[in-house]
């Protein structure tokens, strides 16, 4: 089969697409550009927002169009979430966010018989961890690998645990395994990722952790590679584990804290399960034992019931941790959660408002936090070369701009920075 496949949502969402490509190709067919007429169009659905399913909608119908007589085969949140829903679209193959490589065996089965298949579990009855291969959507210098799946923290805007159930994580011989053959084939930096992966080992209920899970990685990784850290809560930031993190040297020391609100009232309606308090704790120790860290994190505002206050609570609260970056998104109604239905829900005029006074705030934050590196040396992961100008991410996630390197592409180098742009910082190897 001539098969295209479009993407919607998060990282764990690719890592799970790169791996059915990485099965479709090894099974013989042949992967396209999703735009041209294929055989089969598989769409690997988001429904974080209502705005995602209706992007997931319209991608489906898309694909009907541009072949009428192909599979239309569809996976992910949505097809999980609103299985009804997206059974009434123009779908030959729907499935969930379950078993992918029984997924590609219906694909096959669907397309040799023509016969429509509907396969939709019940995600909260999971309790089994499916282990896909490792690798990267970026050539050969930064490689993921999933290590946990699923979420029991249930806050007030989000489906996501109805989407992917409950905490299921990869074992940690089954994590240094991939590792090995990843650093075999060249990946000079792993970025671990999942769900939730602050929860990693909940599931193995015999103490082990996601600290754990890294200086195992570490152990493997040794000199050769670094090792990233995706999302975490901020509860996992604690002195003991800030302390053998930071004896890791191949840990990269950037680190994206969820935040959602700086206001305690919200974050209480938001249903988190942690205070301003507690997160600066976290944000205090990861400076402690850590030089210079990125702190990242992600921030909803037009909450419903959000006052101007507490807003402004929030914007003080961006400034007091310093963030390095900020991702700001206005509130999305998400239909069946809580937060859907709660009273003082904002206009959409007024959360729009407070995303750019938000937004504001954090290029200034940003701006800061790259001009501090000015004068300063940086590791620097090569990763492509566009119109002459090198580009690649430092230990701590800045973007960086070098002199044409292509053939250092892969590589990690040492680079003296000069001076910012925009976003980005400029350098030159040294």
């Amino acid at each position: 089969m001539k098969i295209g496949i479009y993407t919607l949502g998060c990282k764990v969402n690719q890592y799970e697409t790169q791996a059915m490509e990485a099965a479709l190709a090894a099974r013989g067919h042949a992967l396209v550009p999703f735009e041209s007429k294929a055989d089969a169009y598989v769409i690997n659905t988001c429904s974080v927002t209502a705005v995602s399913d209706k992007k997931s909608r319209q991608i489906i119908r898309k694909a009907r169009r541009q072949n009428p007589g192909g599979i239309v085969a569809v996976c992910g949140c949505f097809a999980q979430t609103h299985a009804e829903e997206a059974g009434q679209l123009p779908v030959d193959l729907l499935s969930g966010t379950g078993n992918r490589m029984e997924f590609i065996d219906a694909l096959e089965q669907v397309f040799l018989s023509r016969r429509p298949l509907y396969q939709i579990d019940n995600a909260l009855m999971r309790r089994t961890f499916e282990p896909l291969p490792a690798g990267s959507l970026e050539g050969r210098a930064r490689a993921m690998l999933k290590v946990e799946d699923g979420c029991v923290n249930f806050c007030t805007y989000c489906i996501i645990p109805y989407a992917r159930g409950p905490v299921r994580s990869l074992p940690i011989e089954s994590a240094v395994s991939e590792v090995r053959r990843l650093e075999k084939e060249g990946f000079r930096e792993l970025v671990l990722t999942g769900i939730e992966i602050s929860s990693y080992g909940a599931d193995f209920q015999d103490g082990t952790a996601l600290i754990d899970l890294m200086e195992a990685l570490a152990g493997v990784i040794g000199g050769t590679m670094r090792l990233r850290l995706g999302s975490l809560e901020p509860r996992t930031i604690t002195e003991d584990f800030c302390r053998r993190a930071a004896a890791l040297p191949c840990l990269c020391p950037h680190f994206h804290l969820s935040l959602q609100s700086g206001c305690d009232a919200t974050l209480q309606r938001m249903r988190r399960k942690y205070d301003t308090a507690r997160y600066l704790e976290s944000v205090s120790l990861l400076r402690t034992h850590f030089d210079h860290p990125a702190i990242t994190t992600d921030l909803i505002v037009g909450f419903p019931g959000e006052t101007e206050e507490e807003f402004l609570k929030t914007l003080s609260f961006l400034r007091t941790c310093a963030f390095s970056s900020i991702h700001v998104f206005p509130y999305s109604k998400r239909p069946g959660t809580p937060a859907a239905e709660m009273d003082g829900q904002i206009p959409n005029g007024e959360k729009e408002s407070r995303a750019h006074r938000a937004a504001q705030v954090a290029e200034s934050l940003q701006t800061e936090y790259l001009q501090s590196w000015v004068g300063k040396t940086l590791s620097v992961l090569v990763e492509r070369t566009e119109d002459g100008i090198s580009r690649g991410h430092s230990e701590n996630y800045l973007e960086v701009s070098l002199p044409q390197a292509d053939h250092l592409r892969g590589q990690i180098v040492s680079a003296a920075i000069t001076g910012i742009d925009g976003n980005r910082l400029l350098g030159v190897i040294k």
